[in-house]
């Protein structure tokens, strides 16, 4: 089986916003929005995608989960994540790991 990557399955919504569907991974609560450059999204790692996408499962995340220009593989969020959290659905995590 061959495993699709996931920049195959962002979406451009803008000139520098990429959006992964909520439904790309079942149990997404919101899209994953990406915003960088093209040239920049050829050279980000697949896995630091993959940590946006899975910081979109999070209990009480709001709209999006944001992964910005700077973004790279972090130990939980991409470094360059930034999730909006209900704080009594979810939580705070002031540096997302």
């Amino acid at each position: 089986m061959v495993k699709v990557s996931l920049k195959d399955k962002l979406r451009k919504v803008g000139p520098a916003t990429w959006e992964l569907p909520k439904d790309t991974k079942p149990g997404m609560r919101v899209p994953a929005r990406l915003y960088l450059s093209e040239t920049l999204l050829k050279e980000v790692e697949e896995g630091a995608i993959e940590q946006a996408a899975n910081v979109a499962f999070l209990p009480g995340i709001q709209k999006y989960s944001i992964a910005l220009p700077d973004m790279h593989f972090g130990y939980g969020f991409p470094i360059g994540g930034v999730a909006a959290l209900d704080y009594y659905e979810g939580g705070i995590s002031p540096g997302g790991s």
